[in-house]
């Protein structure tokens, strides 16, 4: 079965930067791309020359009129991911949408009650789900051999928020139509993570925000610390303070020197008897026993294998490996960590 897929506002980074959401799908031999729509034709055109010629709209309505797809990838400007969805589940329309899925966690969380009460296939990539480093957690953590756990900490740190200006983005520094900096866009990933591997819901308990490094509307770093409901521990920090520009990943497997030249990061799981790392492109695990350090660098991009899981649960009829509710839990930390900043300011 080819599965006919239309992608809705693909002047979004995401298109052809980073996750490369429009190459993956190219790449994969039982998918066929019928159509491409974003409000900047111009913009839509350029995307549809890198992936080989795909019909464009301007109207993502008469788009999915026409083409009729089978599935669709949302992506557009976070002020425009709710309405998106919400006309998508109105439709009957299977979507991967990319996160936050709208400005504020009630916007989220409108979504995710109407996709729990149609039964709508909503799904939401987190590809930090599909790293080595996850896969390692989920082994050690099923295998009891961290202990009782102690503390979850994530540190994403990308290049300079210009990225956003020369990717077709720069609604990206508009708070009013992204909802924030850095913090709304990159945090949904460590938060989903601590979620994730702890099992339990959380809470804020300090979080502070900063725009001194590009002096931009929105902050360009971001600190949250948060507590689980038994009480591990959570530190997040994320940014767009990595001075050093890189070039792009290549689309079929970034090298070692690609995907450490474009940031500064580190996740660590840690509990009594063990601690997980992933550094430098290194997984490295400590126990009273030893120490052992093995290459955690993914073989390709892991949208890849994100996109192809989503369509096998789709096609399996099975939920989303990553609903839209997941997507609220960690958009309300957010939410929570920016009310709780609000006195402060950037």
């Amino acid at each position: 079965m080819v599965i006919r897929i239309a992608a809705i506002g693909v002047s979004h980074w995401h298109a052809i930067n980073d996750a490369a959401y429009l190459h993956q799908l190219a790449r994969m031999p039982d998918v066929l791309l019928v159509g491409l729509h974003d409000e900047h034709p111009e913009v839509a055109a350029q995307r549809s020359t890198a992936v080989g010629g795909v019909p464009c709209f301007s109207d993502y309505e008469d788009m999915l009129r026409i083409t009729k797809p089978d599935f669709v990838v949302a992506l557009g400007r976070h002020d425009t991911m709710a309405r998106v969805a919400h006309h998508l589940i109105d439709r009957g329309v299977p979507f991967l949408m990319e996160k936050p899925m709208g400005r504020h966690a009630d916007e989220v969380r409108a979504i995710a009650e109407k996709a729990a009460e149609t039964g709508a296939f909503a799904a939401v990539p987190m590809p930090f789900r599909y790293s080595p480093f996850m896969a390692r957690a989920r082994k050690m953590l099923a295998a009891s051999v961290f202990g009782p756990l102690s503390h979850v900490y994530v540190r994403t740190n990308r290049f300079s928020s210009a990225r956003y200006v020369a990717w077709d983005c720069p609604w990206m520094l508009d708070p009013a139509l992204s909802g924030g900096g850095c913090l709304r866009n990159l945090g949904a990933h460590g938060l989903d993570l601590f979620l994730h591997l702890v099992g339990e819901d959380a809470a804020v308990t300090g979080a502070q925000i900063s725009a001194r490094a590009h002096r931009q509307q929105v902050e360009d770093y971001a600190s949250v610390l948060v507590r689980s409901a038994s009480g591990v521990l959570g530190t997040l920090e994320v940014g767009n303070a990595y001075p050093r520009v890189t070039r792009d990943p290549k689309v079929d497997g970034p090298t070692r020197d690609e995907l450490l030249d474009g940031a500064d990061g580190e996740i660590k799981i840690c509990g009594r008897d063990a601690m997980l790392m992933a550094k430098d492109g290194n997984l490295r695990i400590v126990t009273a026993a030893g120490e052992e350090n093995t290459p955690g660098l993914p073989l390709r991009n892991p949208a890849y294998d994100l996109i192809a899981d989503v369509l096998a649960h789709w096609r399996r009829g099975q939920p989303p490996p990553v609903s839209v509710d997941d997507c609220y839990r960690a958009v309300r930390l957010i939410d929570e960590a920016y009310r709780m900043t609000a006195a402060t300011g950037l």
